[in-house]
């Protein structure tokens, strides 16, 4: 630990991320590489939490907006990330770790209940802890519920993996100008409306100052070097 500048940290992945090349669904091989990077980070001594969306799967959001009950939507999409984390679990542990799924809904024949003090107890356990079904409430992202958790479990910092290196001034897919930031604040983000995470999500890492830290997850080794404080991507925090 006396190298690593974060004792414990969250991280969360969207369920894209899984996907790799695939149109639908999880690749094997983006999963274990996934699994790799956190087990290596683990090794070093970090106490890592996850929290992984249900977007290759299913989006509750998307349905509700072609007719069907957005709460029936939600839910579906909260069962969606229990899967992800089931994954995760298995690849998590074929490489060695220890690994608990802790959900949100009540799914007790495949995984725990959310228990804030037994998630806690597990990662000073050195287990690895998957946190799915979001809040267990509809409307609310896996965004706002990796920033919950985050808090709950005390985390030093909260980790966002993307397909981008960073938070830029405007889209850089559209823009070959944009620029990217290496620092903000939580107020900077939500004023000048830079959608990295939703606003509720930004609210709540503000209200409790936890720190941000937005990455590309592709480049190999890159969760342990942030962990051992290199500024990788953008970093936002409360105002001083």
């Amino acid at each position: 630990m006396s190298n690593l500048a974060y004792r414990r940290v969250l991280l969360k992945l969207s369920g894209e991320a899984l996907m790799g090349d695939e149109d639908y669904g999880i690749d094997p091989k983006v999963l274990n590489r996934l699994a790799r990077e956190v087990i290596e980070a683990s090794d070093a001594g970090a106490e890592i939490a996850l929290v992984i969306g249900g977007g290759n799967i299913f989006r509750g959001a998307g349905l509700a907006a072609g007719g069907m009950d957005r709460v029936t939507g939600d839910h579906m999409g909260m069962l969606a990330t229990v899967i992800n984390a089931l994954a995760m679990q298995d690849a998590l542990e074929k490489l060695g770790g220890k690994a608990r799924v802790m959900s949100a809904l009540k799914v007790n024949d495949v995984c725990e209940d959310y228990i804030r003090r037994r998630a806690i107890r597990h990662l000073e356990k050195r287990r690895l802890v998957i946190f799915a079904a979001g809040t267990g409430n509809p409307f609310f992202t896996t965004d706002s519920g990796a920033a919950l958790r985050a808090i709950e479990i005390g985390a030093d910092l909260l980790l966002k993996a993307t397909k981008v290196d960073g938070v830029y001034d405007k889209d850089p897919k559209k823009h070959p100008d944009a620029v990217k930031l290496d620092t903000l604040t939580y107020d900077e983000v939500i004023s000048r409306n830079l959608q990295v995470m939703d606003t509720a999500a930004f609210a709540l890492c503000r209200d409790a100052r936890l720190p941000l830290r937005i990455f590309d997850m592709a480049e190999p080794g890159v969760l342990l070097r942030i962990l051992r404080g290199e500024p990788i991507g953008t970093l936002v925090r409360a105002r001083d």
